[in-house]
């Protein structure tokens, strides 16, 4: 895939396109996250950001280096998002989950 992609000069159209996709995949990921965890899941973004960053590092396929590099960058970016949600939440513009009523 990667030759074909070298071949007809796709890759950076095809990481701008991955790119594109990996961004918003976190948007609902930081929307739910925060919902259902609050800002207590911000270590697990750390996690999968160093993950992404040094299998970034160790990959040398050019394309699937840099997309492992987005995916860390984003995470790491979440990080700071999780907290804007919240306070996005206490702004009203979000639901805030609720208490579980007792029958």
């Amino acid at each position: 895939m990667t030759d074909f992609l070298a071949h007809y000069n796709l890759t950076g159209l095809a990481i701008g396109i991955a790119t594109f996709l990996i961004i918003g995949v976190f948007h609902p990921l930081v929307i739910k996250g925060e919902y259902y965890f609050g800002v207590k899941c911000w270590w697990v973004f750390l996690l999968m950001g160093l993950g992404a960053v040094a299998a970034s590092i160790a990959v040398h396929e050019i394309l699937w280096s840099t997309l492992l590099a987005v995916w860390g960058a984003s995470s790491f970016w979440s990080i700071g998002e999780l907290y804007e949600q919240r306070k996005r939440v206490s702004k009203g513009w979000f639901p805030k989950r609720g208490e579980k009523k007792k029958s």
